[in-house]
This record gives C-alpha cells, sequence and structure tokens, in this order.
C-alpha cells in the first residue's frame, strides 16, 4: 500500500525535476515563395504553409512573409516593424529575400545590392537586440534548366550578397539558393514541374486558362522544400531544433 501511495509523489518528483520549455517563436520574413496563400490562389502553396507542422506544442510558427515583397517594401510597408514589436529573447527570425529586391523594373521593389545589404544587416542587427537568432537564408531558386539539363542559377547577385552579409555579420546561414537547385536536379528538368505551379487549361477551376510558373511552389514543392530546410536547420545544432516532432528528418 506504502509503494502505491509513493508512486504518484515520484511522478511528482520527475515533472518538477525536467522544468517545461520555455515557448518560443519562429519567425519567417520573406516573400511569396514562403508566404501563406488565399484558397483562390490553391494549389500555389509557400513553403512556410508545410513548416508549420514540425514543431510540438512549445513552438509557434508566424509566417510574416508576403507575395512581391523586398527587403525594401517589408520595411516601408511596416512588417519588418510587426516582427520585431513581437520578438522576443530566444525566439528565431528566418530571413529569406532576394527574389523582388533584383526587380529592376518594379521601383517601388527594386533594392540597390547596396540597399539590400544595408536592409539584412539591418534585419540581424535589430533581431539580436531582442536577444533573438536571426538565420539568413538566400533566395529559394527558380526551376530553369540550360541545353545540357543543368539546373541554373537564377538569383546569382543577390544570393552572393546574402553569404557576404552571412559571412560579415556571422549569423546562421543556409544556402537555400544552392540546395533548392539541387532537388530540381535530382528530379530532372521535366519532372521538376511536378514542384511548382504548373497546370494545363482546365487542370484546376482557380486557373482555367491553365498556368506556367517556375518560381511558385504548389503543395508537393513546397513540402520538400520545407523538408530541405528543416534537415538544414537541424544539421545546425541550435535549441530550436530539439522540439521538432516530425522523426523522419534527420541530419
Amino acid at each position: 500500500m506504502k509503494k502505491l501511495l509513493l508512486f504518484p509523489i515520484v511522478l511528482i518528483g520527475l515533472a518538477f525535476s525536467f522544468p517545461a520549455k520555455k515557448k518560443i517563436k519562429i519567425f519567417l520574413a520573406g516573400d511569396s515563395t514562403c508566404a501563406n496563400k488565399e484558397t483562390k490562389a490553391y494549389p500555389e502553396t509557400g513553403w512556410g504553409m508545410p513548416f508549420v507542422s514540425f514543431w510540438d506544442s512549445t513552438v509557434t510558427v508566424v509566417n510574416r512573409a508576403k507575395n512581391g515583397r523586398s527587403t525594401k517594401t517589408f520595411i516601408s510597408e511596416g512588417l519588418w516593424k510587426s516582427i520585431m514589436d513581437e520578438t522576443k529573447e530566444g525566439d528565431y527570425v528566418i530571413i529569406q529575400f532576394g527574389h523582388n529586391d533584383a526587380s529592376k523594373d518594379k521601383g517601388e521593389r527594386y533594392a540597390t545590392p547596396d540597399t539590400f545589404k544595408m536592409n539584412l544587416n539591418r534585419f540581424i542587427k535589430e533581431t539580436r537586440e531582442k536577444k533573438a537568432t536571426p538565420i539568413l537564408f538566400t533566395p529559394v531558386s527558380r526551376r530553369k534548366f540550360d541545353k545540357e539539363g543543368n539546373a541554373v542559377e537564377t538569383h546569382k547577385e543577390y544570393a552572393a550578397l546574402t553569404k557576404e552579409v552571412a559571412a560579415a555579420q556571422k549569423v546562421l546561414f543556409f544556402d537555400l539558393d544552392e540546395k533548392s537547385r539541387a532537388l530540381y536536379q535530382q528530379f530532372g528538368e521535366e519532372k521538376s514541374k511536378l514542384l511548382f505551379l504548373q497546370l494545363e487549361p482546365g487542370e484546376h477551376p482557380n486557373y482555367p486558362d491553365g498556368k506556367v510558373d517556375n518560381t511558385h511552389f504548389n503543395e508537393l514543392g513546397a513540402r520538400l522544400i520545407a523538408q530541405l530546410i528543416l534537415k538544414e536547420l537541424k544539421g545546425l545544432n541550435i535549441e530550436m531544433t530539439d522540439r521538432v516532432t516530425v522523426p523522419a528528418i534527420k541530419k
């Protein structure tokens, strides 16, 4: 009888010896390749959408990525401020830009190389001031192959600028441009279309005339990119990855 009475006491003692993990947030700052999508856009899917499901109950993923945004407009529209207003010590901020910063024909989005670097430096500095951890990504690659069937770079300048800032600031860094191209190469020129918003006329009611899009992912592409990102994050051996609930994603 005494043993039975002691059992719940032991359990209570064990519970107090392993304090609960502090709840954290992972913020996503980026463009349409990462953003949440409205139903009318499906099957277009940003990689931030499946990324949400990888974490345990102590993690909240806050996806502030938005279609068409560059570092310039992310600041001017208050999206960056909205992240900083909410960020607390122990949180993480994943930063992925470049697609729209390079758009010279769209002046409201375009950020010169110097402005792009300045904005990334600002993001890193302000995140660190909040005692949160910035993680810098190069822009995810578009789908493009040369005549020999090799996946080629589509963000050469802005990916290089991102690497430069990451090295100078000694910030956690992931070359998503390189890794995404490797994924497309693995599928090959034709089968890699299965990862993108590629639809025949009449195939989907949201796109009655069809769609040929080599920038934005469908559900499969977004999930594979998100899994690729998670695998890389686990390889960085940072505290956040102790909270992953997807056993199939290994280092």
